[in-house]
């Protein structure tokens, strides 16, 4: 595991007591404030004693297993079964049929009396009790413990709100370009890369070009007593935030300073399908200098994403919505989505903040200049 975890829970045991493991077998998943880890098996051998119990906390170098080292030959014999003992057959004699008893003889049958109806006695009224009313609704409560990735995440997020001098600037983008751009190259971008054009690409490198003149975005503040250290930076690693069953993940895109806008894509879509399949590496969350988050995937009109320290800002993109706008002078309907920038107040004013949200929203709205940056 990565130097920055030491420790973690067991989730489960993929093997038992008895179990022959081969070298590099999984035999256990850990699950950390980041990913799930795979322990293997050190050695081939046989499993003798299971040393902690699921849902225990282990530290890195902890054994959990007692494991007696051997070939798989000799692991997996078992005691050949030996062969049952010849039953004897024993003659058994027929039991004593019991003396014949003679069946009385019938009698003759008496004739059927005609039953006179009984008059119904008069019975008391009951005094009926009052029906219970019915519940509306139902008030149960269930009480689930937090796992790691969650309490993680809630403390790095509480951190960010404490530590950052957050604030959002918003804007609004015409979606109609890169929407035709998309159109137009799509199916000869599949055909000869295997990559899916999408949005998270443009945006990404639009980021990019646009930190070329105000590099602040990318930079970061380091130091005792918050910070009085200005880190900036000439590579451009991009947190993409992904939704996953267990909570929000953001594997890093790195180096985005240096591809193009497929390149950008099929880093992105590699990492997303390694973060659904439950695959994402320590190292391809590490780091990071700018995250972009697409709440518009899950129909998001508008929100303020907060910032993954250290970094120094986040975009947050949103739901693209057909809107009326003007238009030299007339009123049409457009593919519109709002952007909303976060940032640290502490490194970014409001001016640069503000200029980098335009020259984006400028790229998206004409994304041939994206091909000459």
């Amino acid at each position: 595991m990565a130097e920055s975890i030491t420790e973690g829970t067991l989730k489960q045991f993929s093997k038992q007591v008895g179990d022959f493991v081969e070298r590099d077998e999984e035999i256990a998943t850990i699950e950390t404030d980041k990913i799930d880890v795979a322990v293997n098996a050190p050695e081939s051998g046989t499993i003798k004693e299971l040393l902690v119990s699921e849902e225990d906390t282990v530290t890195v170098g902890q054994p959990i297993v007692k494991l007696e080292p051997g070939s798989g030959g000799e692991a997996a014999e078992k005691p050949k079964d030996e062969p049952a003992p010849e039953k004897k057959e024993e003659k058994t004699e027929p039991a004593p049929s019991k003396p014949e008893t003679k069946e009385p003889a019938p009698s003759k049958p008496e004739p059927v009396k005609e039953k006179q109806p009984e008059k119904p006695k008069p019975t008391e009224s009951k005094k009926e009790a009052a029906p219970t009313p019915a519940q509306v609704g139902g008030r149960e409560e269930r009480r689930v413990k937090m796992n790691r990735m969650r309490l993680r995440i809630a403390e790095r997020l509480k951190q960010s709100q404490n530590t950052a001098a957050s604030l959002t600037t918003f804007n609004e983008v015409d979606m109609s370009s890169l929407m035709e751009f998309r159109k137009l190259y799509k199916d000869d971008v599949l055909k000869k890369t295997g990559v899916k054009l999408g949005f998270m690409s443009a945006f990404s490198r639009a980021c990019v070009l646009a930190m070329k003149d105000l590099p602040a975005v990318n930079a970061s503040i380091e130091g005792p007593n918050g910070g009085d250290t200005i880190v900036y930076r000439d590579y451009v690693d991009i947190s993409v935030a992904v939704a996953t069953e267990k909570g929000l993940v953001t594997p890093v895109v790195r180096n985005a300073e240096g591809m193009d806008l497929v390149g950008i894509e099929k880093a992105i879509a590699d990492l997303g399908k390694k973060a659904r399949d439950n695959k994402l590496t320590i190292e391809d969350m590490a780091g990071g200098t700018f995250t972009i988050s697409n709440g518009g995937v899950f129909g998001s009109l508008m929100g303020t994403p907060i910032i993954n320290l250290p970094q120094t800002a986040v975009l947050g993109l949103h739901a693209i919505k057909e809107r009326p706008v003007v238009v030299n002078g007339k009123v049409e309907v457009r593919p519109m989505m709002y952007l909303a920038l976060t940032y640290d107040h502490r490194l970014l004013d409001g001016r640069e903040a503000v200029t980098f949200l335009v020259k984006v929203k400028e790229y998206i709205e004409d994304p041939r200049r994206m091909l000459l940056g």
